[in-house]
């Protein structure tokens, strides 16, 4: 399966402003990749690309005063199944776990584990450890909280999630990712694309979207407590502690954003054309 994915971002500098841009497909993606992906940024500026502490790949640039527009279009190959699931994945007691790891059992900016640790306790302590248990949690997290672009704001964490019991897809997220922290169970931030691809769902704006994976048998695993059921055409971008890790665009200053768009879509590649499956929202 192929998938057209883009963006096309445009702001409004009052002054001039350093940028960070997470805007790229994660590296262990790259080799999917059927054309170069690469951030158009105009007024044409000097850019430079380097890897995070968590392994994203990030550009950096500095824009003068003024607009400033940010575009790609990509493709990429996709394998076409959805998220795996294997429900016999164990959980890891926490001497066995690589040291790197560790990072993802702690509090962070969204997610107060030591706040929730106690209700994550009387909620899930007593349930099949393992993938079960972990579903177990993606499911109360989807079923408890009210998903609405309106209930957004930068501030939320996982503890005014759990007491106000509504959100957007990051907020779903980060509750339940603290609560699987509280549990010993590591588990991090994701970001990438995400269409609505194969899927009937009420339609709305295309966005960047947030996911959580977690470490169980010895590999990591995507969860979604915002859907809740496994998705096709899932491309990551960028992975951390919570979504202070992996904001799409920083700025050291004031940008104004007054454009946003984005694509994630299958397409069939005929000669001398390029057909949309599902149309771009």
């Amino acid at each position: 399966m192929l998938l057209r994915l883009g963006y096309d971002l445009q702001f409004e500098l009052p002054a001039p402003v350093s940028f960070v841009a997470m805007l790229h497909v994660h590296p262990s993606r790259s080799g999917d990749l059927r054309e170069p992906d690469l951030i158009k940024v105009t007024p044409e500026l000097p850019l430079d690309t380097y890897l995070d502490s968590f392994g994203n790949l990030c550009t950096r640039f500095d824009a003068p005063a003024g607009p400033l527009h940010l575009s790609n279009r990509t493709l990429i190959e996709d394998s076409g199944e959805p998220d795996a699931v294997a429900w016999d994945a164990v959980e890891h007691p926490i001497a066995e776990l690589p040291s790197d790891i560790l990072r993802y059992l702690m509090s962070s900016r969204y997610c107060e584990v030591d706040r929730l640790s106690a209700i994550a306790l009387d909620l899930f302590g007593d349930l099949p450890r393992g993938w079960p248990r972990v579903q177990a949690v993606c499911s109360w997290v989807h079923d408890k909280v009210t998903f609405g672009y309106q209930f957004a704001r930068p501030t939320k964490t996982a503890l005014d999630v759990f007491t106000e019991r509504q959100g957007v897809c990051r907020d779903f997220q980060h509750l339940a990712i603290t609560f699987l922290r509280a549990l010993n169970i590591p588990a991090r931030y994701a970001t990438g694309y995400l269409g609505d691809i194969r899927i009937d769902i009420p339609w709305s704006p295309m966005d960047f979207s947030a996911w959580f994976e977690v470490y169980l048998s010895g590999r990591w695993w995507t969860f979604d407590a915002r859907h809740n059921i496994p998705r096709v055409g899932r491309v990551l971008m960028a992975v951390g502690r919570d979504a202070s890790d992996v904001a799409i665009t920083t700025s050291f200053g004031m940008a104004n954003l007054k454009h946003f768009f984005v694509v994630s879509d299958e397409v069939v590649d005929e000669p001398g054309t390029e057909r949309m499956l599902s149309g771009e929202n």
